[in-house]
């Protein structure tokens, strides 16, 4: 039987997730990576994307983030999110309006708009998005 992870997802606004795992997937700044009972110590950064938390059942539990870091330690990780939100919790109608909001931001950016910011702003709303499908079945195309 596969060992276990005791996991602690904090980000700013709190405590998101503590409890045990199977493992963790999570969008790493040079490629994404997953932590399995006995890993090396490390710390990592991770950029907007899913962290994917196997539970022991092998249930899969998906949170948006827009990154951090990672530190494993005697099979104990610890997520530091600048966000990290439960697909769950994700209201669609909500991210789908965000977007929208980001993209017309982007295009029609006025001189001087951090247009960087902008494009930001629409990676993180279309990650939401991304992630709330994701948990709902199969991931819709279009």
């Amino acid at each position: 039987m596969a060992g276990k992870l005791y996991i602690d997802i904090v980000s700013p606004n709190g405590n998101v997730f503590r409890g045990e795992a199977s493992g963790i997937k999570a969008p790493g700044v040079q490629g994404a990576f997953e932590v399995l009972h006995d890993h090396a110590p490390m710390i990592a950064a991770f950029n907007v994307g899913t962290l994917t938390l196997k539970q022991p059942t092998g249930e899969a539990v998906l949170f948006a983030t827009s990154g951090g870091f990672l530190e494993v330690l005697n099979n104990t990780v610890t997520v530091l999110a600048e966000t990290a939100e439960p697909a769950t919790d994700i209201d669609v109608e909500r991210a789908k309006a965000s977007e929208e909001r980001a993209r017309e931001r982007l295009l029609q950016a006025p001189e001087g708009t951090d247009k960087e910011r902008a494009r930001l702003a629409l990676e993180r709303s279309r990650n939401r998005l991304r992630v709330a499908m994701g948990s709902v079945g199969t991931a819709r195309q279009g």
